[in-house]
């Protein structure tokens, strides 16, 4: 792993914030794949406030990745160089507003959001209730499903810049399209509105459970996994372009294309991310070989490749 950060440089920040450093810190057991290298620096803000004081305090040179729920996130074995940044209980507060709408902190799980809003009568947010991840990844992917996006529902965020201002941007301001955002990338986001609509709690619950029921039925949710594993390609479905291909069931290593539903890849026991992202690497040229169409990856990847150990897009 590349270094960037000086033990004096760390025991300055130390000095500047309330929230924990750690370094060298195992982000393995943080993600959901139960894979990957060490952060050269982990930071979890107390609050937003403390985020801020970190922001102004770290030099503009050193790299910054932000993690939530890591519900969607592959980490490579080489570890990730800078300062990771993981939003946790500083950031998981949830609140019931006038005129039907939620606050929430970024840390918080989307199906919390979910479930807050249907005791509280409010329609429109049930959509998360089948996401795996939390709010500050809905933010920055435009997290989706069942019909409905983060888009249809954003009033605004808050967000700490790299200097360490708050900032808040409208939703026109994310520039949302289908899994993507156009945010400046230096964007640490802290806080969102939602705007729902009147419902009936009982009737919202119901359909919280049958999305329930529906993911339980068709993925592989309580496997180690990152969740869809492709975008969609334009007028398509990439579960339907892996199965065309014959990768359902492949593996490599401990790796595998999940058998319940293949736009899933799965820890099978102790796969890598060199695993995992070689599968990935191979599943994406067997479909643009089967059937011209290039699936992008929804999985976030971040950090460095171990030596020798490096996946080549397409790889033959």
């Amino acid at each position: 792993m590349t270094a960037t950060i000086s033990d004096a440089l760390v025991e300055a920040l130390a000095g500047k914030v309330r929230g924990r450093l750690e370094r060298h810190a195992e982000l393995a057991p943080l993600t959901w794949f139960r894979v990957g290298g060490p952060a050269e620096l982990l930071y979890s803000p107390a609050d937003e406030a403390d985020l801020a004081d970190f922001m102004k305090a770290l030099p503009a040179e050193v790299p910054v990745t932000v993690i939530g729920l890591a519900s969607n996130l592959l980490v490579r074995e080489g570890g990730v160089p800078g300062v990771v940044i993981r939003l946790g209980r500083g950031f998981n507060g949830i609140a019931v507003e006038d005129g039907h709408r939620i606050r929430a902190g970024t840390g918080v799980p989307d199906s919390r959001v979910a479930r807050a809003a249907a005791d509280a009568g409010i329609g429109g947010l049930v959509f998360y209730r089948g996401i795996p991840g939390g709010i500050g990844g809905a933010l920055r992917m435009n997290a989706g499903c069942y019909g409905t996006e983060t888009k249809d529902r954003l009033v605004e965020a808050r967000a700490v810049d790299r200097a360490g201002n708050i900032r808040v941007l409208t939703n026109a301001d994310f520039g949302y399209a289908y899994r993507h955002s156009s945010a400046p990338a230096d964007l640490v986001f802290t806080e969102a509105l939602f705007q729902g609509e009147p419902g009936d709690p009982a009737a919202l619950v119901a359909a919280m459970d049958e999305i329930t029921q529906s993911r339980e039925a068709s993925q592989p949710v309580k496997s180690r996994t990152g969740g869809s594993t492709f975008k969609n390609p334009p007028g398509g479905k990439s579960w339907q372009l892996i199965d065309a291909a014959g990768c359902r069931g492949l593996m490599i290593g401990e790796a595998q294309v999940s058998e319940m539903h293949c736009n899933f890849l799965i820890n099978t026991g102790s796969a890598t991310a060199y695993d995992i992202e070689l599968l990935g690497e191979t599943v994406r040229r067997r479909v643009r070989e089967t059937s011209g169409v290039e699936l992008d990856w929804e999985i976030k990847r971040i950090g460095e490749f171990a030596e020798g150990r490096v996946v080549t897009p397409f790889l033959d």
